[in-house]
C-alpha cells in the first residue's frame, strides 16, 4: 500500500531531460517526494533494491529493458508498488494491452503539472487513472467497433468527456474543474446520461463504461 501521508516515486525514463523536468514538477509538492531516477528497467529494479518506492512513473521505450517488461516484473514480484505509465503512445491497443497487464494509470507526455499530480493522488487513493485523451480515445474506438449495443453512438462529444471521467472515478467538482464547467453542469449532463442510456444511477454508467471496453 501507498504510504498515508507520503508518497515515493521514482522516474524510469532513459531522457534525461524527462527525468529532470519531472523532478521540477515534482519538487516542493505536498505528500509526493521524488527518491530517485533509473534510465532504463534494469536500473530501476537496481534502484529498488536499495530504496523504499510506493510508484513508479514509467516510460515505454526505453534500451535493456521495455517499460512493458518491465510493468510485467513489477507486478509480478512487487505488486505493492503502484505503476503509472507516462509515455508518447496514445494506440488504443497500447492502451488496453497495458491496463490488462496491471497498471494503475496511463498519462501522455502531453499532459500538464495538474494532471500528472491527480493522477499521483488517485493512484494513492487506490484509484486508476487514465487522461481525458487516452479515455476518449478508448471509447471512441468501442462506439467505432460496436456490432451490438449502440447507445453510446448517441452521445455528444461533451457526453462522452463525462462518461470517460466518471468512468475514472472523479466526482462532479473534479470533472467540472477538468471540463471548465461547474459541477451542477455536471449533474445536468450525468442526468441526461442516465435517461439516454437507460440506467438510473452513477454506478450503472461506470458499469456501462466498463462493459464497453472503456476501462476495466
Amino acid at each position: 500500500m501507498l504510504s498515508e501521508d507520503l508518497v515515493r516515486v521514482a522516474l524510469c525514463d532513459d531522457h534525461r531531460i524527462i527525468t529532470q523536468g519531472l523532478q521540477l514538477l515534482l519538487a516542493g509538492t505536498p505528500g509526493v517526494e521524488c527518491v530517485g531516477t533509473a534510465d532504463s528497467g534494469r536500473d530501476l529494479f537496481f534502484l529498488l533494491e536499495h530504496i523504499p518506492v510506493d510508484l513508479v512513473l514509467l516510460d515505454l521505450d526505453m534500451p535493456v529493458m521495455g517499460g512493458t517488461e518491465v510493468l510485467r516484473r513489477l507486478k509480478e514480484t512487487r505488486p505493492r508498488v503502484k505503476v503509472v505509465i507516462l509515455t508518447m503512445h496514445d494506440e488504443p491497443a497500447v492502451v488496453r494491452d497495458l491496463m490488462d497487464r496491471g497498471a494503475d494509470g496511463y498519462l501522455l507526455k502531453t499532459c500538464g503539472r495538474d494532471e500528472l499530480l491527480r493522477a499521483v493522488q488517485a493512484v494513492k487513493d487506490g484509484n486508476r487513472h487514465f487522461s481525458t485523451a487516452i479515455t476518449e480515445g478508448l471509447l471512441r474506438q468501442r462506439m467505432e467497433k460496436s456490432v451490438g449495443d449502440g447507445r453510446l453512438r448517441e452521445l455528444t462529444t461533451r457526453e462522452r468527456e463525462i462518461l470517460g471521467a466518471l468512468a475514472e472515478g472523479l466526482s462532479n467538482k473534479e470533472i467540472g474543474e477538468r471540463l471548465f464547467i461547474s459541477a451542477r453542469t455536471v449533474d445536468t449532463h450525468r442526468s441526461n446520461l442516465m435517461k439516454k442510456l437507460g440506467v438510473h444511477n452513477v454506478a450503472g454508467l461506470v458499469r456501462l463504461a466498463m462493459a464497453e471496453g472503456l476501462v476495466k
